[in-house]
C-alpha cells in the first residue's frame, strides 16, 4: 500500500521548511531567513502513532509574480498538491494575515483536497494571543497554532493531518531501492536528466547557475528496477562561493553523496573535463561510493569517428585516480544511452555491495604471490598470511602479514588489480588494509 502524501504550503518565509524538518525529524530542508530559499519539491517521510506518510517541503507561493524562478516554483508548489492527500496551509502569527495568505488559501480550495490551517510561530505556550483568531477569516477551517522551531502544537497538526487520512493497514514489503546521487558543477544537466527520467518538470532547470538548492530525492520505478534519485546542487570552488545560502547547497549535496549507493557524476561535454569536475568525483571516492561519469550534452557535440575515443582519453588521464569507473556518453534533452546509464548503475551498485568468500580470497592470494613474489627489504621479506573481506561498500580487505613495512603501496596495487580483474568489480573503490598479525584493530 503507497504511502499517504502530505503537502506543506504557503507563502514565502512563514517556516515551511522549519516545520518540514520537525516532522521528519532531520535537517533536510535549508532553513533561512532569506525569502526563496526551498526551491524545488522536497520528498521526507514522517511517522506518527504507528502511521506514516510522505511529506513533501514546498517552495512560497507568491500567485501573482512574473519572476521566473518564483513562476517554476509556483508550478514545483502546484504539481505538490496535485499529488498530495492532504495540505497543510501554513500561514505566520508574527506578520499576521496578508493578502497573499487569502490568495494562496483561495488557490488550494479550488482544489478539493482537505486543508489544514496551520499557524506558525505562535512561540509562547498557553491562550492563543487575540491576533490569532484573525486567521478563521481564511474560511478553511480551525487554525492549529504552531511553533516549528520549539515543537509546540505539531502533535495537535498531525492528529488534524491523520484525521483526514484513511486508516490503512501498510504492511507493504521494502523493495531494494538504489540510491542515486547525481552530482557536478553547476550548469551540467543534472536536474535535466532527472526530469527526463520522470517525464515531468520535477526540478527547475534554469541557465542560471546555482537554481538547485536543496538535494531533491525523486523515486523512479522503470523496467531496471526501483531507484531514488538525488538531484543535487552544483558543487563550485570554494573561492566562487559567497553566498551563506549556496554553502548550505555544497553541504547538503555532499549529505547526499553519503546516504547514496551510487554516484553519477556529470561532465559538461561542451566545456570537457575541468579541475573542478575531478574534486567533485574525489568527493564520492572519498565517501566509498560507487562510481559512474556520464558526459552529458553529448548531442550539441560535432563529431567524426573518433572523437568519443579522444574524449575517453582524455577522462583517463583526468581521472587516473578513478580508472576503474566506467564512462557513459549521454544526452539528457534527448534521452541518448540514458537507458545505458541504468544498466551502469544496477552493476556498480552491485560490484560496490559485493562479498567475497575468505576461501575464495586466498585461493587467489596463493595465486598472486607465486605469480610476483612479495617484496624484500635487508634480507627480510614479507609473508602475507592470508586475507579477509570484513565490510562492503565499498569492498573492503584486510591483509594479515608478519611485517607492514615491507607492504610497499605497489605491492598493494598489485593485489588490488588482480582482485578486481578476477571478480570484475567495474565502478566501486577497493579499500585495502595491512595489518601485522596479532595486531588489535
Amino acid at each position: 500500500m503507497a504511502k499517504p502524501i502530505v503537502a506543506i504550503v504557503g507563502r514565502p518565509n512563514v517556516g515551511k521548511s522549519t516545520l518540514f524538518n520537525k516532522l521528519i525529524g532531520q535537517r533536510l530542508s535549508i532553513v533561512d531567513d532569506t525569502p526563496g530559499v526551498t526551491r524545488d519539491r522536497i520528498y521526507g517521510e514522517l511517522e506518527w502513532q504507528n502511521r506514516k506518510a510522505i511529506v513533501i517541503d514546498t517552495g512560497g507561493i507568491e500567485p501573482k509574480s512574473d519572476d521566473v524562478i518564483l513562476s517554476q516554483m509556483r508550478a514545483q508548489a502546484q504539481l505538490a498538491i496535485d499529488t498530495a492527500q492532504v495540505i497543510i496551509l501554513v500561514t505566520d502569527m508574527k506578520s499576521g494575515l496578508v493578502a497573499t495568505d487569502m490568495e494562496v488559501a483561495d488557490m488550494l480550495q479550488k482544489s478539493g483536497k482537505p486543508l489544514v490551517l496551520c499557524v506558525n510561530k505562535c512561540d509562547t505556550i498557553g491562550e492563543p494571543q487575540p491576533e490569532f483568531y484573525e486567521f478563521y477569516n481564511l474560511g478553511v477551517g480551525d487554525p492549529v497554532q504552531v511553533s516549528a522551531v520549539h515543537g509546540h502544537g505539531t502533535g495537535d497538526l498531525l492528529d488534524e493531518v491523520f484525521s483526514h487520512l484513511p486508516n490503512e493497514d501498510e504492511s507493504e514489503e521494502e523493495d531494494t531501492v538504489i540510491s542515486v546521487a547525481v552530482i557536478g558543477k553547476p550548469n551540467v544537466g543534472k536536474s535535466s536528466l532527472i526530469n527526463y527520467i520522470t517525464s515531468e518538470e520535477r526540478c527547475i532547470v534554469s541557465d542560471i547557475a546555482g537554481t538547485t538548492r536543496d538535494s531533491i530525492d525523486t523515486q523512479i520505478e522503470n523496467k531496471f528496477g526501483k531507484y531514488n534519485f538525488i538531484d543535487t546542487a552544483g558543487i563550485r570552488r570554494k573561492s566562487k562561493i559567497v553566498d551563506e545560502i549556496e554553502k548550505y547547497s555544497i553541504i547538503r549535496a555532499k549529505m547526499a553523496i553519503e546516504r547514496s549507493d551510487v554516484c553519477v557524476i556529470m561532465i559538461d561535454a561542451e566545456i570537457g573535463c575541468t579541475e573542478q569536475d575531478t574534486k567533485v568525483a574525489g568527493l564520492a571516492l572519498e565517501a566509498g561510493k560507487a562510481c559512474i561519469i556520464a558526459v552529458n550534452k553529448w548531442d550539441a557535440i560535432e563529431k567524426d569517428t573518433k572523437t568519443m575515443d579522444r574524449f575517453k582519453k582524455r577522462i583517463a588521464v583526468d581521472f587516473a585516480f578513478m580508472s576503474w569507473a566506467p564512462v557513459v556518453f549521454i544526452s539528457a534533452k534527448t534521452g541518448q544511452r540514458v537507458d545505458n546509464l541504468f544498466t551502469l548503475v544496477n552493476t556498480v551498485a552491485a560490484n560496490n555491495a559485493m562479498r567475497i568468500r575468505t576461501g575464495t580470497l586466498n585461493e587467489l592470494l596463493a595465486q598472486i604471490t607465486t605469480r610476483v613474489q612479495p617484496p624484500t627489504d635487508k634480507g627480510k621479506r614479507l609473508k602475507i598470511y592470508y586475507m579477509t573481506q570484513p565490510s562492503t561498500k565499498p569492498p573492503t580487505f584486510v591483509s594479515f602479514c608478519n611485517n607492514k613495512e615491507l607492504f610497499h603501496f605497489s605491492y598493494q596495487r598489485y593485489i588490488e588489480n588482480r582482485i578486481r580483474e578476477t571478480f570484475a568489480l567495474d565502478g566501486t573503490p577497493i579499500r585495502m588494509i595491512v595489518r601485522e598479525r596479532g595486531e588489535k584493530k
